[in-house]
């Protein structure tokens, strides 16, 4: 990346992943991380602000403002991810409680008055619950003009996580997610179907974890809490990026090999709530054809990720 850094802000439920995310945000020469909000989702909200304060000591960040959110969705019950990310949301890795404390601005005030102070259009990486994001942009879309795009992790075209089909983030507040999808702002969907394929090898997790500096080796430890394939004696585990991809997407966006497709969230009770139906067919169907066409949102969907390339380019960033 040339020229000046990307203006970013973060929206997160810190969460493991999100720690990673936030690790590699700090330390890109190519990201100017200029606040943080924070939502319930991974766990609760005060516990996302927590673990937030303390991934920002970890990795030796300037003063970045962080902001408590929504503690829970627009219309469901707040439904956490403990069981994937441990009962504080960090691993259970008992960490130490910050020192830094949050500003007293709500998210939304802070993601209001960030957006409009910046010279530049900024970019908006929600790595959570899109509930922040919603409310946002319906309680102060004059904030629409000065956002460069939205980058999300969140959805997927083929298999969900939460269910068969709908994956967690946009499950958790499907209402939200909806909502982001028709912003006046240019939209990328950084999906399941490349979240899962970024993976640090096994011996490169290791390394993490045996590092002095204090943020490579609480990216190491992360890592190991997440486990993606075994090696083939079985213990030397690779670990998934997760939400840190989304953020790689950013900073080296000729990684990610995108689509412009139609996508919609599906807000009806049952099986399919939560899902991101992402329309890929070549010409309309007989549903269009017979009159049940309808306005869809054009989205920058993910279909395709270099790897390696991105792995290196966490690890050279999370280790400097």
């Amino acid at each position: 990346m040339t020229g000046q850094p990307v203006p970013v802000i973060i929206d997160c439920d810190t969460g493991v992943d999100d720690a990673l995310a936030l690790l590699f945000a700090v330390r890109h020469p190519g990201l100017d991380l200029r606040a943080v909000t924070c939502v319930a989702g991974n766990t609760d909200v005060d516990g996302v602000v927590r673990n937030t304060l303390v991934v920002l000591e970890r990795a030796g960040a300037p003063d970045i403002p962080v902001a408590r959110g929504a503690e829970r969705p627009l219309i469901e019950a707040p439904r956490s991810a403990r069981h994937v990310h441990g009962e504080d949301g960090m691993g259970d890795l008992g960490l130490p409680a910050p020192v830094r404390t949050p500003v007293e601005l709500d998210a939304v005030a802070l993601l209001r008055r960030e957006i409009l102070a910046c010279p530049r259009p900024v970019t908006l990486i929600p790595t959570a619950p899109l509930t922040n994001i919603a409310l946002l942009l319906r309680t102060h879309p004059e904030v629409v003009g000065n956002i460069e795009r939205i980058v999300f992790m969140g959805g997927a075209v083929a298999c969900g996580n939460a269910t068969p089909v709908a994956e967690f983030n946009v499950w958790h507040d499907p209402e939200a997610a909806a909502m982001l999808l028709t912003a006046d702002v240019p939209v990328t969907m950084y999906g399941l179907d490349v979240f899962q394929r970024v993976l640090v090898p096994g011996p490169d997790v290791r390394r993490l974890r045996a590092s002095a500096e204090p943020g490579a080796r609480l990216a190491g430890e992360l890592l190991a809490h997440r486990p993606a394939t075994p090696d083939e004696d079985g213990d030397d585990p690779a670990g998934g990026i997760g939400d840190a991809g989304a953020v790689c997407a950013v900073a080296d966006p000729a990684g990610l090999t995108t689509r412009l497709l139609p996508v919609e969230v599906s807000l009806a009770p049952g099986p399919t709530r939560g899902q991101t139906i992402v329309d890929r067919r070549p010409r309309p169907g007989e549903a269009e054809i017979h009159g049940g066409g309808r306005e869809r949102s054009l989205v920058e969907v993910a279909l395709d990720v270099d790897v390696n390339r991105y792995v290196r380019l966490y690890l050279d960033t999370v280790e400097v």
